[in-house]
């Protein structure tokens, strides 16, 4: 029998997880029981705004009600049939969701290393069967400091140590270039191109400490993609989903109504497009490849698939989730308050010799910290910040992201910069 919960502290479910988990993660010091909109609890009932959403999971909050209510309806009608067989709510999911953001056809699955992994074996199929690569030889560009996932193939072609020692022998057929040097896409698809099947990219690297290309970056790298016939792969599974202020950061089929926060931007569509994450509202593991009929055309059955990819629920919920950003404009909602939170930090960057810059787009932003990434300064700074009431975690050392839920007002944000001020008051002068 299963043992009781009740009464247990904070410090009792954080030995449970230190003794019978793998130390595969190094959480914040903080044990959540709850979530409401951009609210999260901890055991002991305290109450703290989320400024991670479960890394861009939970842009229509925590426990949206017409997600919670689809997660529910559909669990208790029809949760899982495996592909073996239809079921009455795929068809829909899929029509819908090519609609919604403008391709032929999706394959659907569950996580986003997931989804990246499909997205491989899509171009390179691709490339052999369309492009007329020679079998074994096809080439994935791919941009240093990516994240992607954290599969055997995908660490294959990180720059992480951490993510990728001592787990070779490593899959070839990648090559890594700098991330926003247009002058070195170019000349790796000068001297391979006709070996070169796809190019993987993230529109803005989030992992990596919210790094936002040039202006031109993307634009010329979709058009260096199409002269040498080469697949243009966004993997928007943070980016997406109206985190950046538009549908996807690409600003592809944008919703902002014609005023993307970049006036200059350039309509870019990729060929293939990778969705995660949001792509449920963070209420069940829902991702997507989506791509036309030229490309996806290619797979054909027995060649790739999920058990659960596709299952009912995972359907039903996503239409949900994407009906939610549409009708509440969370993505209009995410632009404006990026540009409020930006200024806000620019101030306290402006004032403080602790910031180096803030950088970001719509709610997925950074403040670098001014010290090495080897400091525990970064880390320091979300333990108080979370002692005030408000949850970050560092990445890349010396950077913290902060990414609250689409569905957070303009009185809450404007409270929780008063709490990042106080905390990085409070850090330089204790």
């Amino acid at each position: 029998m299963r043992s009781t919960t009740l009464h247990q502290s904070s410090q009792e479910f954080m030995n449970l997880e230190d003794r019978y988990g793998a130390h595969n993660y190094h959480p914040l010091p903080v044990v959540l029981t709850k979530g409401e909109g951009v609210y999260v609890w901890d055991v002991e009932g305290k109450r703290y705004y989320d400024f991670l959403s479960a890394y861009s999971a939970l842009n229509q909050g925590h426990c949206h009600p017409r997600l919670v209510n689809a997660l529910v309806e559909q669990a208790s009608n029809l949760a899982l049939t495996s592909r073996a067989f239809y079921n009455d709510q795929l068809g829909p999911y899929e029509k819908y969701v090519t609609e919604y953001f403008g391709f032929d056809k999706v394959l659907p699955m569950n996580s986003g290393a997931e989804a990246v992994e499909t997205a491989i074996k899509l171009c390179r199929k691709w490339g052999y069967e369309r492009k007329g690569i020679p079998n074994g030889e096809a080439l994935i560009v791919v941009c240093g400091q990516n994240f992607h996932g954290r599969t055997t193939t995908i660490i294959s072609f990180s720059s992480d140590p951490d993510a990728k020692g001592h787990f070779g022998p490593y899959t070839p057929g990648f090559i890594s270039i700098p991330y926003n040097d247009l002058e070195a896409l170019r000349k790796v698809l000068e001297e391979n191109g006709n070996k070169v099947a796809g190019f993987l990219v993230e529109p803005i690297q989030g992992e990596a400490g919210v790094f936002v290309p040039d202006n031109a970056f993307l634009a010329g790298a979709a058009e260096l993609c199409r002269t040498h016939q080469v697949l243009f792969m966004a993997d928007e599974i943070q980016t997406g989903i109206g985190r950046t202020g538009s549908l996807l950061a690409v600003c592809g089929n944008c919703t902002c109504e014609g005023h993307c926060e970049r006036q200059e931007a350039t309509y870019i569509r990729p060929d293939v497009l990778i969705l995660g994450k949001a792509l449920s509202g963070g209420m069940y593991p829902v991702s997507a490849v989506l791509a036309d009929d030229a490309i996806m055309g290619v797979i054909k059955p027995g060649q790739h698939g999920s058990t659960f990819g596709g299952n009912p629920i995972a359907s039903h919920v996503a239409m949900e989730a994407l009906e939610v950003l549409r009708d509440e404009k969370l993505t209009q909602n995410a632009r404006r308050l990026g540009k409020l939170f930006r200024q806000r930090m620019q101030k306290l960057v402006d004032h403080s010799d602790l910031l180096v810059l803030v950088r970001g787009r719509g709610l997925l932003n950074a403040v670098v910290i001014n010290d090495s990434p080897e400091s525990s300064t970064a880390w320091d700074i979300c333990v108080l910040l979370a002692k005030n009431g408000l949850l970050a975690k560092p990445t890349h050392g010396n950077i913290i992201r902060f990414a609250p839920p689409l569905v957070m007002t303009e009185e809450q944000l404007m409270e929780c910069c008063d709490i990042i001020e106080q905390t990085f008051r409070e850090y330089v002068m204790p």
